[in-house]
């Protein structure tokens, strides 16, 4: 299965965390948690895939996914994530 039916089954079963930045710019776009899992559902490629240099990464050079997408009411949305196991599952 490839990287993009990943992260929209994960989306789907509501398999997804926000950090806190995350968080924060939904709340300055004023856009809600079904908009995001919207427009990874509606994706329809990854945009970029990058390695993540952060020292706060879980593994060195984790792979970040940009998705960008519309949500059902036309919302640009732009989506950062990568795929890690929390608690026995996948999330996004």
């Amino acid at each position: 299965m490839d990287v993009l039916q990943r992260v929209k089954r994960l989306a789907l079963f509501g398999r997804i965390r926000y950090t806190w930045k995350a968080r924060d710019e939904m709340a300055r776009d004023g856009l809600t948690d079904e908009q995001v899992v919207e427009s990874l559902v509606n994706a329809q490629f990854i945009a970029k895939t990058l390695r993540s240099r952060s020292r706060f990464r879980h593994s060195a050079g984790e792979k970040l996914y940009v998705i960008k997408s519309l949500a059902y009411d036309g919302t640009f949305i732009y989506t950062k994530g990568t795929i890690r196991r929390h608690k026995g599952f996948e999330v996004f």
